[in-house]
């Protein structure tokens, strides 16, 4: 019997190294048009605001339904890749963003644009777990790490220029429509992914596929679980009162739920997510590593963001340049990480980790102490050892992070832990930024300090950070590198 025929499902002899290296660029591009849309409409906001008449609920969805459905997808879209292959779900994903991303260039009320971010945001959630699950695929053991060092600098720098990108559309297209560039920018970049996404991308599972049973019940259950916890969160400035917190512990309730049943369901067939992956300590540990990490990292845009334009007045451009030194340490330090995670593994994160921290208490001391210099010149070198930090940190930990999960559970693992990393993102700006805003209503008269306040707020989440770390090198005895084998330490 041929290996196809068994279900084996090995990629074709025509990935040679130049094929799989040309399918991660096409996965890599799209990565990052679905990732920039997280932080790209921050800066859009003022202009979208008057063009459409947008009230602060309209203008919160548009921010945070993306994040919310973004968030819901992965796991069920990681697992179907797993079952059906990757380059029906990552094509369908890519078309789907792209018409997305052009209803909402075209809306013309807040009701037609958030439903257009919705839709966008699953869209993005499709895309994301097929492109981790295909370096999986097509990379073995430790030559996975340059691949997802590539990712990881993807991942920053999205993150990082967001601001920038949508400054400079928005200086083009002009105060009424340029916040309509910002989507529109999506469609070519797209449709170009689309047909090469086809012609690229492994479209054969792999593992054993005689059993697609479906899992209804594990994608209701972790998306209601998901869905509670994201809620009070991205709707913490609209919702007023603490009666929107006991969502909190009803939607754990619910991933309590989820995991039990994942348990039991996994005695009949292939469940929607093995959670026994969480005892494998790299997998469990890093997970939680990138869930608080994300927690501090991505709050850092949008406090920094609202600091200079609404505080300080600065244009958006000018904010989304101020952001670019954290953009260009990062891509640096995520090429050099994924080129050595394997030489030092876990410490490699620990440093990155410290070095963000560092960083990010730099920023806090130079505006003390330069009150009044421009804040983009001061901050600058601070944010470039910060950015340098994190490229450290996101590459060498994903690719640690899933070392050891199986290829056939590669886009589920992969769902999950980014899963995690949109939990942490919301929770996040929900924490940093009501101490903002907080110290904002209660100071009254200086937008710095409320920026400095939850700046140290987000060092501190990235210290936890650290701290789970640390635990995983105390608990490691040799270092494990990234293939997941055990080396002696140098």
């Amino acid at each position: 019997m041929s290996t196809a025929r068994a279900g084996q499902a090995e990629e074709p002899e025509s990935y040679d190294d130049r094929r799989r290296w040309q399918a991660l660029g096409v996965g890599l591009v799209a990565a990052f048009m679905t990732l920039l849309d997280v932080s790209i409409v921050n800066v859009a906001i003022p202009s979208l605001e008057r063009a459409l008449r947008a009230g602060p609920s309209d203008l919160q969805w548009v921010l945070s339904g993306y994040a919310l459905t973004f968030g819901l997808a992965l796991v069920p879209a990681g697992r179907f890749g797993d079952v059906h292959g990757r380059r029906n779900t990552f094509v369908f994903g890519v078309a789907l963003f792209t018409v997305t991303s052009a209803l909402a260039g075209l809306a013309q009320s807040p009701g037609w644009l958030i439903a257009a971010r919705l839709l966008q945001g699953a869209a993005a959630g499709l895309v994301n777990p097929q492109v981790i699950g295909m370096i999986q695929q097509l990379f073995q053991g430790p030559e996975r790490a340059r691949p997802f060092g590539l990712l990881g600098a993807t991942i920053g720098i999205s993150t990082a220029v967001g601001p920038l990108l949508g400054g400079l559309l928005i200086a083009a297209g002009g105060a009424e429509h340029g916040w309509r560039w910002v989507f529109f920018v999506n469609v070519p970049v797209g449709i170009v992914a689309v047909l090469l996404g086809w012609r690229l991308m492994p479209h054969r599972p792999v593992g054993q596929t005689a059993q697609r049973r479906s899992d209804p019940v594990g994608v209701l259950l972790l998306g209601l679980g998901v869905t509670l916890l994201l809620l009070p969160m991205v709707q913490r400035e609209q919702w007023p009162g603490p009666a929107k917190w006991l969502l909190l512990p009803a939607g754990l309730i619910a991933l309590v739920g989820f995991v039990r049943w994942e348990h039991r369901y996994a005695r009949n067939g292939p469940p929607l997510f093995d959670v026994h992956l969480f005892r494998r300590r790299s997998y469990g540990l890093g997970s939680l590593i990138a869930l608080t990490y994300f927690g501090g990292f991505t709050a850092i845009f949008f406090i920094f963001t609202l600091y200079l334009q609404t505080g300080l007045g600065y244009s958006a451009l000018v904010a989304g340049l101020a952001i670019t030194p954290f953009a260009l340490g990062s891509a640096a330090a995520s090429a050099i990480g994924g080129r050595i995670v394997n030489r030092f593994g876990r410490p490699l994160v620990a440093v990155g980790l410290l070095t963000v921290v560092a960083g990010l208490g730099l920023v806090a001391l130079a505006i003390e102490l330069a009150p009044h210099a421009p804040v983009p010149w001061v901050t600058a070198a601070p944010l470039l050892v910060a950015g340098i930090g994190s490229g450290l940190v996101i590459a060498p930990n994903q690719t640690l992070t899933l070392s050891q999960v199986p290829v056939p559970q590669a886009g589920s693992g992969a769902g999950m832990l980014q899963t995690g990393q949109r939990i942490g993102s919301a929770a996040g700006i929900a924490v940093v930024g009501a101490v903002f805003f907080s110290t904002v209503s209660q100071t009254g008269d200086t937008w710095s300090a409320a920026f400095e306040r939850s700046l140290l707020v987000s060092a501190g989440i990235i210290a936890a950070a650290l701290l789970v770390a640390l635990v995983d090198i105390a608990k490691e005895g040799p270092l494990v590198n990234a293939s997941g084998r055990g080396r002696a330490p140098s």
